[in-house]
């Protein structure tokens, strides 16, 4: 028998710590000791707030999940750690798993994902954010030089920002309302400002989790101008103005999730190899500059609410085990 700990969200904005006994694992399973994991403030938020659409109960469910929406539910999908049973090729070595926040985890070995020697392992838990800006990116098809707008600086924007600055040249700004995160975007290098700019973008992607921040995108793009939505609002509605000039200068809204590969790059990419891709982004150590700062496990109960919220220090949620 495996005793382990395993954060359980118990009713709006309340969680708490209860141990579990894990079977010993099978065959073609492993054991991982936590080491971090990453707190998603976005989704978590709308899952912590009992806003998962029961239409999409079943879509929003995490691999290991416990439990069932509204609550108790236990939740998260960006864990690491480090193996400490299974097959030889993987018994000592640091992987990436979709697993809700837990100190030991018995997992499936072909759910682990080892890390390479060069990523650290607290900057692998944005792995699972970076699969969502990395298609982001995909679903825009974003050429050579075009004007790009992000709206919201928040943990994915940052990352989607991130991405395209590693990319073809583009034009790069960012728009975010908070001062604080307008600092922060500041001293990471990317232009910024609380409104979009006069002349229109070519794409501008919509991270800020508002109806806001969709609205600014739409009306932000030119003739044919792309927008991707890449918040997901939940039971929440988002009432647009698609008046003006959207019909008229036959703007595209995209809708990007990270569950499916784009269809134009399915014949070539699979998960595994945009894991891959992901995993040799993240060595870049300008990445740390995404992490907030540490939160021990034992504090998370006490600290998640504060974690999930509109002003959360840092852009992404570091728990250390």
């Amino acid at each position: 028998m495996i005793r382990a700990r395993a954060f359980w969200l118990t009713g709006k904005g309340r969680g708490v710590l209860r141990p579990e006994v894990l079977p010993d694992p099978g065959p073609g399973q492993c054991v991982v000791r936590a080491m971090f994991s990453a707190v998603s403030p976005g989704t978590e938020r709308l899952v912590a707030t009992g806003r998962v659409p029961n239409a999409l109960e079943q879509e929003m469910r995490c691999p290991y999940m416990g439990g069932r929406f509204p609550f108790p539910v236990k939740y998260g999908y960006s864990l690491v750690g480090e193996v400490m049973e299974g097959p030889d090729r993987l018994r000592g070595r640091k992987v990436h798993v979709l697993h809700p926040h837990q100190d030991l985890c018995v997992v499936r070995c072909e759910d682990v994902r080892p890390l390479p020697e060069g990523l650290p392992p607290a900057r692998a838990t944005l792995a699972s954010n970076m699969e969502t800006a990395v298609t982001a990116a995909w679903d825009a098809g974003v050429s050579v030089g075009e004007r790009v707008l992000v709206v919201g600086f928040g943990v994915v924007g940052s990352l989607v920002a991130r991405v395209l600055g590693l990319g073809p040249a583009v034009e790069l700004e960012v728009v975010e309302k908070r001062a604080d995160r307008r600092r922060l975007a500041d001293t990471m290098g990317f232009a910024v400002a609380n409104v979009p700019g006069p002349e229109p973008y070519d794409v501008a992607f919509d991270t800020s989790g508002t109806a806001a921040g969709l609205q600014a995108a739409i009306d932000s793009v030119g003739v044919e101008g792309r927008v991707i939505a890449v918040s997901w609002f939940g039971a929440q509605p988002a009432r647009l103005d698609l008046g003006g000039s959207f019909h008229s200068r036959r703007e595209r809204i995209i809708g990007s999730q990270v569950s499916r590969i784009p269809g134009a790059l399915r014949p070539r990419w699979d998960a595994a190899r945009r894991t891959g891709l992901v995993f040799r982004l993240l060595e870049r150590p300008e990445f740390d500059l995404h992490l907030g700062p540490p939160v021990p496990f034992a504090r998370l109960p006490e600290t998640y609410a504060a974690l999930i919220g509109r002003s959360p220090e840092g852009l992404s949620p570091l728990i250390v085990y």
